[in-house]
């Protein structure tokens, strides 16, 4: 396959976009198509009412469209969907299925990787965590004093944090009759010092979520909890202590995670243990109870992606997300799968890849950085998400209405902007006039043109986000696809856990550190000298 910019495809896109793309204006567009949300909007049906995705606020045309669409196929986009979903590994540094989609998989198709049939290993586990988890959320496991289980840690990093925090503070109206669920992944003492101070040793189980139990942060975490309760434990009978430390740590249940499941993919693996004990495993996996819908969904998300075309053409870095809950912001997972620079076949790309992705729930960020978007230097193309019904509907959903309000007129007024026709009107209007009025109005302007997807669902269930969750995990993928980049490792992650290994020995010793550039040397020694 040829490289992206050699691809025809891609220079049939880039022809177009020279000839046409300075006089792209949605304002313009919109007024001259009247059919455009129609046009460039999709309705997915799914069990839990209608979903919309309106992608008529970006900056394209109908040729456009095709174009990028032509651009996927003839990045054998499909092909390698059929390559991911049979098992083969296309994780391809280390030479690992990417199944994570066999996790999703609750229709009893078999699902094959190196020629076994990996459902009933999956099934197993699922079985295995039904069964802890009725024990723990029935009362019938109890804490080393007989009290039962109030509370959940969840110590993990990572996929094995972000994920499951997300879905817990997602479906945290479904939480009813489970342990309170507590996430601990900092590795600053902070974080687990104050999640202490919370808790009650004999209601509280810990779980440590790990797939090699060789995650510094995670280990280091694990060990401060378990002297935490051991430090009370031991009080009560030193015979049960002793039986507690089984194996070095108190595991009294293993939970297996296999290694084709990435671990920002491993939400409804058993690192989703968390999730299942808080909210319940029928709530939990019920997300994919349609595998048929998991496979469209790769195939709705050739239309969503519209971040190639805004990285390359229209010169935007920056995605934000916007969501009704904080937990929506976590599809970050991104800037982890995509941000790498060498292709498939060992060579630098020349053309940038792996947006930066950043947002903020509801109207918070109308006070934070919305001035930015709207009219600073950068064009800044952002995803909004918004369910049509709340959990929490106070003041008779005056509080949602207005959100929903806010959401709309967002979107619209980035697309729109103000003409200096439109400011000065309003100025007048206003009673300014002369040297005042034309002092402020430059002010007043705003360019819109900026790009907008939105996403409109029923009511956030169980469902419907892995619905959200699964559209974005298949837009990584089909950007690692046209990119030619491995979307399934992090090797720049491990660079970083290196250094720290070889550095936090010297933090520990007196001895004057001259081992690393003068600027390391600088800062450690300059720490060591001044910490006491």
């Amino acid at each position: 396959m040829a490289t992206l910019t050699a691809d025809p495809a891609w220079r049939k896109l880039s022809a177009w976009y020279s000839a046409h793309g300075a006089s792209l204006n949605l304002r313009k567009m919109f007024d001259a198509d009247k059919e455009r949300f129609s046009n460039f909007s999709r309705v997915l049906k799914t069990d839990d009412g209608d979903i919309l995705l309106d992608f008529s606020k970006n900056l394209i045309t109908q040729e456009t469209f095709d174009l990028l669409l032509n651009l996927a196929r003839s990045r054998s986009v499909e092909a390698a969907r059929t390559r991911m979903f049979s098992g083969e590994k296309i994780n391809f540094t280390e030479n690992r299925a990417v199944f994570h989609v066999a996790l999703r998989n609750r229709s009893g198709h078999p699902m094959m990787v190196d020629g076994q049939d990996v459902m009933p290993a999956v099934n197993a586990v699922l079985e295995k965590m039904k069964k802890f988890c009725h024990r723990v959320r029935s009362g019938e496991w109890k804490g080393y004093t007989g009290k039962a289980i109030t509370d959940v840690v969840n110590i993990g990093i990572g996929g094995s944090d972000l994920g499951p925090l997300m879905v817990c503070e997602s479906l945290k109206p479904y939480s009813k009759g489970g342990p309170h669920a507590w996430f601990v992944s900092n590795i600053d003492g902070t974080h687990l010092a104050k999640t202490l101070t919370k808790l009650n040793p004999e209601s509280t189980l810990f779980i440590i979520a790990s797939k090699t139990f060789t995650t510094q942060e995670t280990i280091t975490n694990a060990n401060s909890a378990k002297e935490w309760f051991l430090e009370t434990a031991k009080d009560v009978s030193g015979v049960l202590c002793q039986n507690l430390q089984m194996l070095h740590w108190f595991l009294c249940n293993v939970f297996v995670c296999t290694q084709w499941v990435g671990g920002r993919f491993s939400l409804w693996s058993a690192i989703g243990l968390s999730i299942a004990l808080h909210i319940g495993l029928s709530v939990m996996i019920s997300p994919f109870t349609a595998f048929i819908l998991y496979w469209k969904l790769c195939g709705w998300a050739f239309g969503f992606n519209f971040s190639i075309w805004q990285y390359f053409f229209i010169e935007a870095t920056v995605t934000m997300l916007f969501g009704s809950k904080r937990c929506l912001l976590v599809f970050q997972g991104d800037m982890e799968s995509n941000g790498k620079y060498i292709t498939s076949n060992g060579h630098r790309v020349d053309y940038s890849t792996g947006p930066i992705v950043w947002g903020e729930p509801g109207t918070n960020g109308q006070h934070a950085f919305y001035q930015l978007i709207h009219q600073g230097t950068r064009l800044v193309p952002a995803d909004f998400l918004i369910p049509l019904q709340t959990h929490h509907p106070i003041h008779g959903g005056m509080h949602h209405q207005i959100l929903m309000a806010n959401f709309l007129a967002q979107t619209e007024a980035l697309m729109k902007g103000k003409t200096e026709a439109e400011a000065r009107k309003e100025l007048q209007a206003a009673g300014k006039s002369g040297d005042e009025l034309e002092k402020l109005l430059p002010h007043k302007v705003f360019e819109g043109n900026r790009p907008t997807n939105s996403l409109i669902f029923k009511k956030l269930t169980p469902f419907t986000l892995g619905v959200l969750i699964a559209l974005y995990e298949h837009k990584i993928f089909v950007q690692g696809v046209i990119w030619d980049i491995n979307s399934y490792d992090q090797w720049g992650v491990e660079l970083g856990k290196q250094l720290a290994k070889a550095i936090e020995p010297e933090l520990a010793t007196p001895a004057t550190v001259l081992s690393h550039d003068s600027s390391t040397n600088g800062l450690i020694n300059f720490i060591k000298k001044h910490r006491a």
